[in-house]
């Protein structure tokens, strides 16, 4: 059977300015290691032979309808702003309307030098192709919108990184990948005409409901703010909330050091290049509203009258604490079993967690087991739990539901790091069924599997990760 993919492409019809046309680098040996049936069958994709998917996904063969391009963007790196950035090891074949009626981009990722690679190889290694897998993955399994992992292919040539690594390449689906930074570079350099071009382009795409840039403005924040409220649900941390990786569509983008927390403490952080905690899990809020600012500043710049749209977009912007605040209630308040809002609710949230910061209770555990013995076994002073329990249990007899309530907002399991790390191990050395049985667990999240009750305990103290790293 011959590989098809029904390509639409519309952002190679923008002007030439907004990327640069590129091919995927041929790779020496390309294998099939993973491919996303199910994803698959919604792109509308039909599969071929194993040695053909492997050469399209490794860049080797360019499918039929595919118009590769390499993505211009800048933005803030920790803070700093960088003028050009871009797609600098990854090329967007083109796009699909599935048969869902989304539009989604598909890129490979690892493909090779373009001309936004920065001295960079243009390649990846496979520990984060296979990272970024599995946990956007299991982002997608939890419900959190995240782009996808369509295929995964080994190249059969070394990626010299801390030292010789196994080279591998990513097929991601995005509902695009316009970020901040898409919209910073055009304002940065003064050219208004792509800036509106890619304001339209955005509104048509994402949100058609829109109107004109601070309309869009308003549609990014709402996305954002309900993303970023999914991440805290979980103890996600994303780890580079550069306005680069900062997705105007509120998908999760860019899988690099991120990490899920295992004990929790407000101030974790797992990048190795986070020194200085920026993007910490708890400021990860804070930042969405800085990202959000960034992206204020460069879609004023096509207005005439930049004194009334400063006005609106400070409005828009300065509403976006509340919001994130309101969608945190809602996740956490569905954490402990509560559907309707009484006063005391955010305190007896907090208190929960300051406790169980102060007893490093284990984040996913600990929620997922509330009400029970094993909860107030993850506390090192269970009687800290307790004391804490007795007035939840008093509130939560007001709720009509409570265990089904808890048992949608809370899964049993999640890619935890060092789980993810002993798979990458594995895989280097050929094995791939830990791979395999880390997406086949959390494919289902919410459920028990206590075939699977490994996957759920928290490391112990040798096996603790104490970094994550992007890869490149």
């Amino acid at each position: 059977m011959t590989m098809m993919i029904p390509f639409d492409n519309s952002y190679a019809r923008l002007p030439e300015g907004f990327f640069a046309r590129q091919a995927p680098v041929s790779v020496r040996a390309p294998r099939l290691i993973a491919l996303n049936a199910d994803l698959a069958q919604v792109l509308r994709i039909t599969p071929g032979e194993a040695e053909e998917m492997a050469q399209v996904f490794a860049g080797n063969s360019v499918p039929e309808g595919a118009e590769p391009l390499a993505q211009l963007y800048s933005g803030h790196q920790f803070g700093t702003y960088n003028p050009q950035l871009g797609d600098g090891r990854a090329v967007l074949l083109g796009e699909v309307v599935g048969t869902d009626g989304i539009r989604r981009d598909i890129q490979l990722k690892g493909s090779g030098q373009t001309p936004f690679s920065r001295r960079g190889d243009g390649r990846a290694w496979l520990g984060p192709v296979l990272r970024e897998y599995v946990v956007s993955e299991a982002m997608h399994a939890l419900g959190i919108p995240t782009t996808r992992a369509l295929a995964a292919v080994e190249t059969g040539e070394i990626v010299l990184r801390e030292g010789p690594m196994p080279g591998a390449v990513l097929t991601r689906v995005a509902q695009s990948h316009l970020r901040v930074g898409t919209f910073q570079v055009f304002a940065a350099r003064g050219q208004l005409d792509n800036l509106r071009r890619l304001t339209e382009y955005a509104i048509q795409r994402h949100y058609p409901q829109a109107e004109g840039p601070m309309g869009l403005l308003r549609a990014v924040r709402d996305a954002q703010a309900r993303l970023i409220a999914q991440w805290m649900g979980v103890g996600f941390i994303h780890g580079v909330m550069n306005t680069d990786n900062s997705s105007i569509a509120g998908e999760t983008i860019d899988y690099g050091p991120c990490a899920f927390m295992d004990s929790y403490h407000p101030n974790t952080v797992f990048s190795s290049i986070d020194q200085m905690g920026r993007y910490a899990y708890s400021n990860q809020p804070e930042i969405a509203v800085w990202n959000l600012a960034q992206l204020a500043t460069a879609l004023i710049q096509q207005f005439e009258d930049k004194d009334a749209a400063v006005e609106e977009a400070t409005e828009i912007v300065h509403a976006m604490p509340d919001l994130l605040q309101e969608q945190w209630l809602e996740r956490f308040r569905a954490k402990i079993g509560l559907t309707r809002a009484e006063e005391g609710d955010l305190e007896m949230i907090s208190d929960l967690l300051i406790r169980m910061a102060q007893n490093r209770a284990d984040f996913t555990n600990t929620f997922r087991a509330l009400g029970s013995q094993n909860a107030r076994d993850q506390f090192t002073d269970p009687a800290t739990y307790d004391q804490w329990a007795e007035g939840w249990q008093a509130r939560v007899q007001r709720e009509a539901v409570p265990a089904e309530v808890m048992a949608a907002a809370n899964p049993a399991f999640i890619p935890r790091n060092h789980r993810v790390e002993q798979m990458i191990q594995a895989a280097v050395q050929g094995d791939y069924a830990p791979f395999q049985r880390l997406n086949d667990v959390l494919r289902r999240p919410y459920e028990d599997q206590p075939d699977a009750a490994d996957l759920k305990r928290p490391p112990a103290e040798n096996e603790v990760v104490q970094a994550t790293f992007c890869g490149t």
